[in-house]
């Protein structure tokens, strides 16, 4: 922003970056004291990143002295402790050693979160479990956001120039301050059921406007695309009746159907009209208790069908078994026999009655040869 002040200031030029961030350095702490009073911050970390902690935990302490900042790992407790020392000279590289115990607590790797320590770069941790209370419903939107095999978290990733983790209930951003503000607002939008593709569509025409420097000065809502939530109710298909042989022989009369008796007309009939407000309540009770009665042994009977011993083959012991296999033997041999008997008398039948016709034959050729 130009200055609208009057007085000339000759070091206040148009060639100036007022958004850089200069590098905080000892010399900037020109007294050369250390701090008045020792800072620190704490968290606990979970069970699970025990052992990775442990395995990097000398970079860390590496990568904290290079700022004169101490550290501690304390496995009973499960906690990380940052704290300043008498060579600290820079005051805000406390809070950037708090956000980077904060990254590694949840899931962050090292070389990512170590990224942190520098000036230029900020992070966010997002909660996103208290969005919704279904807990399927929130692991589908969770999911959502990632995309499937992590596309749609890459194609944030490189339109914010943020690194994203999503674990757990949380979603850890790392990267420039504009960046991560527009992540705030996607990941709160996606676990508020507004998919994330309509936000990549807007940071993808935003990034192809910035490439114009004619319209730096414009209103860039023209080009942007505005999405309405629509809730378009799906048409239930009509239930097809069948035709009842009544309704095909239904003939047309000019006459109205009889009217249908009225409620209080129905009460009269049955005399419930006429009673108090007690009587009806103890009547309406009744039938209450009789429905509930009828519920309960139905519920009884089927509970125990699930207790009824099934049907048990009567035991035989197997001496018995060999006897009945005997007499089964038996049986069949005399059947056996019996049709052996019939096929032999058969035959002998058959041959006879042969015998009998060629003497029949014999004797009317002799008749024939004497006449």
């Amino acid at each position: 922003m130009v200055s609208t002040h009057n007085k000339d200031k000759p070091w206040d030029t148009p060639d100036i970056d007022k958004w850089k961030v200069d590098d905080f350095t000892e010399a900037d702490n020109a007294s050369g004291l250390p701090f008045a009073e020792e800072s620190s911050f704490m968290t606990l970390f979970p069970k699970y990143r025990e052992q990775y902690l442990r395995s990097i935990w000398n970079d860390v302490t590496k990568a904290l002295d290079s700022h004169h900042i101490a550290c501690v790992l304390d496995l009973v407790e499960g906690s990380m402790t940052v704290k300043t020392t008498r060579k600290t000279f820079d005051p805000s590289m406390i809070l950037k050693a708090r956000d980077l115990i904060k990254l590694l607590a949840r899931s962050v790797p090292f070389p990512q979160a170590v990224k942190i320590l520098d000036a230029y770069t900020a992070c966010d941790i997002i909660k996103i479990s208290s969005f919704t209370s279904n807990k399927d419903r929130f692991v589908k939107r969770r999911q959502r956001l990632v995309g499937p095999n992590g596309n749609t978290l890459k194609a944030l990733e490189l339109l914010t120039k943020c690194y994203i983790l999503v674990q757990g209930n949380t979603v850890a951003c790392m990267g420039p301050h504009k960046g991560l503000k527009e992540l705030r607002r996607i990941v709160e939008d996606c676990m508020n059921n507004v998919h994330p593709i309509y936000h990549i569509k807007e940071l993808m025409i935003k990034r192809e406007l910035a490439k114009k420097p004619e319209l730096a000065e414009e209103d860039w809502s023209r080009f942007l695309p505005m999405f309405k939530k629509r809730n378009v109710q799906r048409k239930k298909p009509s239930k097809i009746k069948e035709k009842k042989q009544s309704d095909e022989k239904r003939v047309y009369t000019p006459f109205p159907p009889t009217q249908q008796p009225r409620k209080i007309d129905l009460e009269i009939e049955s005399g419930e009209y006429f009673l108090s407000k007690r009587e009806k309540d103890m009547k309406k009770s009744y039938e209450r208790k009789q429905k509930q009665e009828e519920r309960t042994l139905e519920r009884e009977e089927e509970r125990a069908k699930h207790y009824v011993a099934p049907e048990e083959e009567e035991y035989v012991s197997a001496i018995e078994k060999e006897k009945k296999e005997k007499k089964e033997k038996k049986k069949l041999e005399k059947k056996e026999k019996k049709e052996k008997k019939e096929k032999k008398e058969k035959k002998r039948k058959s041959e006879g009655s042969d015998d009998d016709v060629a003497d029949e034959d014999k004797t009317k050729k002799k008749k024939a040869k004497k006449d």
